[in-house]
């Protein structure tokens, strides 16, 4: 396994500069194909002080290699390192003599790096890349076109996509995670649809499962949690949609008089734009008149994230763009009713209103709506909580997950993986 940015680590610092939900993609599933049979290595860069290398168990270790110096590097500019990273893989690999059956990139930067490593090696070359650069040029270019010009020069857009074309061409597999992808990937960057499958994200189902009632208004009370708890949750960046989620949250505060917005947004140390990314924030409370409605409860440590989504009343995803969205996977998963982006891709594998409901975070007067109506209407909620959990162990565990991944690298004869409801949901009950 190859994730070269951010924090990767045994215990990650969840919400440091670029360690989030990728991270936590690659050890999950780094740990089931351990369970599966696998000895497992994930390659990642060394910097900042960190351990050569970092052991999660028996079977999964973290190896860093040393590239651009010892500071962090954006991983929007990483890849012009990683010529040095490879060649230090490549030493570490012979010195030890290892032997990979197949290799599976995250990321653009490092399918960079996987691609040269499958080169050199001749082991199978397996790239899942979680983000598209073209989608989210188009998606930035058509929201804030006044910031047009601005975008290369922050994302490198133009860099990204140029080597994501290379990367996709040379891959033996390009692995799509949601269904958006799988159609740009076939029409925008003209993969064949011969080198491409999809394999959705997943969760861990023993750790993120509905409790009773009563269990739940116990944990509400141990976390602190008060009245129509709306809760939400990730890192500190832009494209969160925090302010968007304050301002819908506006709304909702306007009709349903013990609302609160739960954000526990950031990590355990800000950098100073994510720090000055809070402080608008709370002054945007402040501004709208909410600063008692709006609760920055800050870092949950993974061990407790569980009993945050349990306790609160909804979970909201506001992201500007969302190529998939663990967070609302592991809130439906423990059966809180959730609202999910209209800017990402989970939307397209739940139904509305069964699963889960659907807000435009650009628009605060419908995403305020749909976080409005699970508090307003019970049977509405209650329909969300239990089908949402269903749909969350039919779909996106891991284990299963970790059974597709290893089927592609083994080229086992594997089906399509389906999205329409019916094949899927149950029958409809109009009693339900």
């Amino acid at each position: 396994m190859i994730s070269t940015h951010g924090y990767v680590a045994s215990i990650p610092p969840l919400g440091a500069a670029d360690t989030g939900g990728q991270v936590v993609y690659v050890l999950e599933l780094s740990k089931k194909l351990a369970q599966l049979g696998y000895e497992v290595d994930i390659w990642t860069r060394r910097f900042d002080g960190q351990e050569e290398i970092d052991s999660l168990n028996a079977n999964v270790r973290v190896i860093r290699m040393p590239c651009g110096g010892s500071e962090f590097i954006p991983k929007e500019y990483l890849h012009r390192s990683l010529p040095e990273w490879g060649e230090n893989a490549l030493r570490f690999i012979a010195k030890h003599k290892l032997r990979y059956q197949f290799i599976n990139s995250h990321y653009w930067d490092a399918g960079i790096a996987g691609q040269h490593l499958s080169d050199v090696l001749g082991v199978p070359h397996l790239h899942t890349p979680h983000s598209l650069g073209l989608w989210k040029r188009r998606q930035m270019e058509t929201d804030f076109p006044e910031n047009k010009d601005k975008f290369d020069k922050e994302f490198n857009f133009r860099e990204r996509e140029h080597h994501e074309r290379l990367l996709y061409t040379s891959a033996e597999l390009v692995i799509a995670t949601t269904p958006l992808q799988l159609d740009m990937l076939i029409q925008d960057y003209e993969v064949p649809m011969a080198k491409i499958h999809m394999v959705p994200p997943g969760y861990d189902d023993s750790r993120f499962y509905p409790i009773s009632e009563a269990s739940r208004q116990g944990v509400r009370q141990r976390l602190g949690y008060e009245g129509s708890a709306i809760l939400a949750l990730g890192r500190l960046a832009t494209n969160k949609g925090y302010d968007l989620l304050i301002r819908a949250f506006d709304l909702v505060a306007q009709r349903v008089p013990d609302a609160r917005l739960y954000l526990a947004v950031g990590g355990t140390k800000l950098d100073p734009k994510e720090s000055a990314l809070l402080a608008e924030l709370k002054s945007l409370a402040v501004e709208l008149g909410l600063k008692e409605r709006v609760i920055f409860s800050g870092f949950i440590p993974d061990e407790e994230l569980a009993d945050h989504y349990r306790a609160a009343d909804i979970f909201v995803l506001s992201s500007r763009y969302e190529p998939f969205g663990m967070t609302a996977i592991e809130a439906m998963a423990c059966g809180t009713p959730t609202v999910v982006t209209t800017h990402g891709g989970l939307f397209r594998v739940v139904t509305f209103g069964r699963h889960a409901l659907f807000g435009d975070p650009f628009d605060r007067e419908d995403l305020g709506m749909m976080i409005l109506k699970p508090l307003r209407h019970p049977r509405l909620k209650g329909r969300m909580s239990r089908m949402g959990a269903h749909k969350a162990r039919s779909l996106f565990t891991w284990t299963g997950i970790a059974q597709q991944l290893i089927g592609l690298a083994e080229a086992r004869v594997l089906p399509d993986f389906k999205l329409k409801d019916e094949e899927w949901d149950e029958p409809w009950n109009d009693g339900d």
